[in-house]
């Protein structure tokens, strides 16, 4: 499906942004740093991911530029209202870098950190569900720590079960 109307594009956009924000503003403030094995994302890397990669990786790939990723490390953002404000941050620049896209903007040729060359909307398109990937993560990292979290759409599993005919 070729996605080249940036406004069409951005409300999409809008809608999983919202989820995600949703479930990283359940991370408790004091397990921010925490992971399930050394060496691997915290929670709060994952959030300074997000909002790094999509900036600064994919926002930039998408006007055409290379990638100037910095990482997702402390120093980018420590503490969890420092993590959350950076998430909202660079997800403000990056709305507002692909709203400067026209339809031709959409369709031009981008070439990736790996060096593929393929259309603006197709980069954007892994950009969300690279994000919908790192989200699962958090759910099931805030699962480890016994974090409820809201259903992903309004309804548990076993709420559509019981809705479901059978």
């Amino acid at each position: 499906m070729e996605i080249v109307e940036p406004a069409e594009f951005l409300r999409y956009h809008a809608r999983i942004r919202e989820r995600t924000r949703r479930v990283a503003t359940l991370i408790p403030r004091d397990a921010v740093e925490w992971t399930h094995q050394a060496g691997k994302f915290t929670l709060g890397d994952l959030v300074r991911h997000l909002g790094a990669i999509e900036r600064y990786m994919f926002a930039e790939n998408a006007r055409l530029r290379p990638s100037s990723y910095p990482g997702h490390g402390r120093e980018l953002a420590d503490g969890y209202e420092a993590v959350i404000a950076y998430f909202d941050r660079t997800h403000a620049e990056t709305v507002a870098i692909l709203a400067s896209l026209d339809a031709a903007g959409f369709r031009a040729q981008c070439e990736t950190p790996g060096g593929a060359r393929l259309p603006v909307w197709k980069w954007l398109r892994a950009m969300l569900e690279h994000e919908i990937h790192h989200r699962g993560q958090i759910y099931l990292m805030l699962g480890m720590l016994g974090v409820s979290t809201p259903p992903l759409y309004g309804l548990t599993s076993e709420e559509v079960m019981a809705r479901s005919a059978t």
